[in-house]
């Protein structure tokens, strides 16, 4: 793999060829996507570089005591020696990037092979194609939050952290001195805490950047308009905090900050700026100077960072790694806006040549990104495999009356969707339902009238009676009672999602082909809606392209739902998404080849574009914050001069050479769940073929797998059916 690297003696940069690091446990193996140049510290460290010894010597007295101690202990010649060793090697550059998880260590549970990830660490967030990371140093990336603007998470992370020092509160006033990159994410971050900021610097085209991304007033240090801004602001008490993200070797910084400082303010320094604090402005107003450590409690502590030991959240609220997530999702929800700093974004191929336009002047810049060789960022929206699946003849089942059904849950879909229809059909017996409460079950049993509630799904599993299973648990736990129950030789009706993750869809397919049982479905019940079929039926055969528009007004969820368990349930577009998914596929008798999805930064609206073999395409627009009064699902569907409408399975249209318009349903809305289940039933009963091809629901599945896998890419998702 390739990797930028230094020579601190002779001040060279390249690009290496080196081995790629084993992933070791505790850690992660990262693919870079883009990795972020640090234009404060890390040109610090190449312009030192290219000084002279003694110059090297003076910006450095720090490791010059170091030297003189090794003097004393081990004499002139050997600490010669080691110390022109050590210059004389190359030494790695960078320390905040984005990249998409390649290999999982052992004892890490909360990233799998292919999740996108920020990372942290100059010893582990380098500029290179891989790094290895330990656990505290990356977290996952919010969905919907583009690579390039997650590989700010370390550099975020630093403005935090020295935020978190100012203590702000809301409607104090802050001055920031310094507007470079660290700079302008203060000024964000402070503008996010209801902090009015006056920034500093003597560039007017930072100054007007930071007065887009919400200061309040900015200026050259040296100008009176400083100084009349915070004097408006404040009513001339002076400014609550001052947070110094300027670096050199001046004093006007220190001396600035206890000019426009109130009296016992606070002065925050995060960047690396001279301190040669004046005693009496100092004292006089009894100014309390904090100092901000990098990205926050576990720096420099290996026990924290290389062996994964995390501090308690109630004695240590904000680590390293929760400030990492914490700007992370600041980003994602559009309370902090990054894009506006990216002044250029480079090849990295191009690195050296990057690192000396910055050095000389060339290429003035707030942020630079590297962005890595075109195989990197595709694993960020990676090719979506459609599973193949061959089941050997499992030979004819004969008809069972009546159809005994056992339940695995019994939540409120259940007893109030599919139950109800099933408990008043004939020639369906409810033999067993089976949920992890004793009460629940028992209380499913007293309404339906079930002949046994359990808590024992093994039982069940392996009663012979049993004809057909119905899984509806938590979306995290459908793939595996599905593969449980289809090894069992049960027919499986399973609500959706079917599976979370393309390992879980692979491993139901497994069961499959290992049992020959491919007795299955999945609750996409709408196919089935009597309003819809009929307005199908009416739409007639197409011979051209069509287009479909559907929109579904999602709405809010309730605090508390588990639907927000992201981190275990899925997205809820992973857990309804394929609702839609499977409708379209079922109107235009397709299934997708490719998926395109966008969300806006922290939000859960999505929009998905399906495109299928003949050029038709399906666009979903999946929304969360539309008005309650809106219906929740409409649909359009143009092709050959003609066009289908519902409106959210109330009324149906058909316009062509004569207009069909439905009468309005006296009832509720009928979306398809008695029609599905009866189709079920039959299947069961008779032995006949499933409502729903198992190739079509391997299609939907994996197309809103596909979803996912582009909101992280930023780019199309290809899906190929595996042969």
């Amino acid at each position: 793999m390739k990797q930028v690297v230094q020579n601190y003696k002779s001040g060279e940069l390249a690009v290496l060829d080196v081995p790629v690091p084993g992933c070791k446990p505790g850690g992660v193996l990262v693919r870079t996507a883009y990795s972020l140049i640090s234009t404060g510290t890390e040109l610090m460290k190449v312009s030192e570089a290219g000084m002279s010894m003694l110059g090297k010597a003076r910006s450095r007295p720090d490791q010059v005591a170091k030297v003189m101690q090794s003097v004393a202990t081990n004499g002139v010649p050997a600490t010669y020696r080691k110390v022109m060793g050590k210059l004389d090697s190359y030494t790695p550059l960078g320390y905040s990037l984005c990249g998409v998880v390649e290999e999982v260590g052992a004892g890490i549970d909360d990233v799998a092979v292919g999740d996108l990830v920020a990372c942290a660490g100059n010893e582990h967030a380098l500029h290179a194609e891989l790094n290895w990371v330990p656990k505290n140093l990356y977290a996952p990336v919010p969905d919907g939050l583009a690579p390039r603007h997650a590989a700010f998470g370390t550099v975020g992370s630093i403005a935090l952290q020295g935020v978190r020092r100012g203590e702000p509160q809301l409607g104090e006033v802050a001055l920031v001195i310094g507007l470079g990159l660290i700079g302008q994410l203060v000024v964000q971050l402070l503008a996010a805490c209801g902090v009015r900021v006056v920034g500093v610097d003597p560039d007017p085209v930072r100054c007007e950047l930071a007065e887009r991304l919400g200061a309040a007033a900015s200026g050259d240090p040296g100008s009176a308009a400083v100084e009349a801004a915070v004097a408006d602001l404040t009513g001339g008490l002076g400014v609550d905090q001052v947070y110094l993200a300027a670096g050199g070797g001046s004093n006007q910084p220190v001396e600035l900050a206890a000019r426009l400082s109130r009296d016992r303010g606070r002065v925050v320094d995060i960047g690396k700026c001279r301190l040669d604090l004046p005693w009496n402005a100092y004292y006089e107003k009894e100014l309390d100077v904090r100092f901000s450590r990098s990205y926050g409690p576990g720096r420099y502590d290996p026990e924290y960072e290389l062996e994964g030991r995390d501090y308690p959240v109630g004695y240590v609220r904000w680590t390293e790694r929760r400030n990492l997530a914490c700007f992370l999702d600041l980003v994602a929800r559009g309370s902090v806006d990054v894009e506006p700093l990216v002044s250029h974004v480079a090849d990295f191929d191009d690195a050296v040549e990057t690192y000396r336009s910055l050095e000389e002047g060339g290429l003035k810049a707030v942020a630079v990104l590297f962005r890595y060789p075109e195989h990197a960022t595709e694993r960020a929206a990676p090719e979506v495999a459609v599973p193949t699946v061959t089941v050997r003849p499992s030979g004819t089942r004969a008809a069972r009356t009546p159809v005994r059904l056992a339940f695995v849950g019994a939540g409120n879909y259940a007893t109030s969707m599919l139950l109800p229809h099933l408990a008043q059909r004939d020639g369906v017996e409810l033999s067993a339902v089976v949920t992890t409460t004793a009460l629940s079950a028992a209380n499913a049993q007293r309404k339906f009238g079930f002949a046994e509630a359990t808590t024992d799904l093994d039982a069940v599993l392996g009663d012979k009676s049993i004809d057909a299973v119905f899984v509806v648990t938590r979306h995290s736990s459908h793939a595996e009672l599905t593969r449980r129950a289809l090894l069992a030789g049960k027919t499986v009706f399973v609500e959706k999602p079917l599976a979370l993750t393309e390992e879980e869809l692979a491993g139901v397919l497994a069961a499959v082909e290992e049992s020959g049982n491919d007795r299955l479905q999945v609750g996409f019940n709408r196919r089935f809606a009597p309003l819809l079929r009929e307005a199908r039926e009416r739409f007639g055969a197409r011979t051209g392209p069509a287009h479909l528009r559907y929109l579904v007004n999602a709405g809010r969820l309730q605090h508390g739902s588990w639907y927000l368990q992201q981190g275990t349930e899925g997205s809820r577009f992973a857990g309804e998404g394929g609702h839609f998914i499977d409708t379209a596929s079922w109107l235009l008798d397709a299934d997708p080849v490719s998926v395109y999805a966008v969300a806006p930064a922290g939000n859960e609206d999505l929009q998905v574009v399906l495109r299928y073999p003949d050029g038709s395409t399906a666009a979903i627009s999946y929304v969360t914050s539309g008005p309650a009064g809106l219906p929740k699902e409409t649909l359009d569907l143009v092709a050959d001069g003609r066009a289908l409408r519902l409106d959210d399975f109330v009324r149906a249209s058909v316009y062509g050479r004569k207009k069909w318009v439905s009468s309005r349903l006296p009832k509720a809305r009928d979306k398809g769940q008695n029609a599905e289940l009866a189709a079920f039933v039959k299947a069961v009963r008779t032995g006949g073929p499933m409502p729903v091809p198992l190739q079509s629901l391997v299609a939907t599945t994996a197309a809103t797998l596909a979803v996912q896998a582009g909101l992280a890419g930023g780019a199309p998702v290809a899906l190929e059916r595996a042969r």
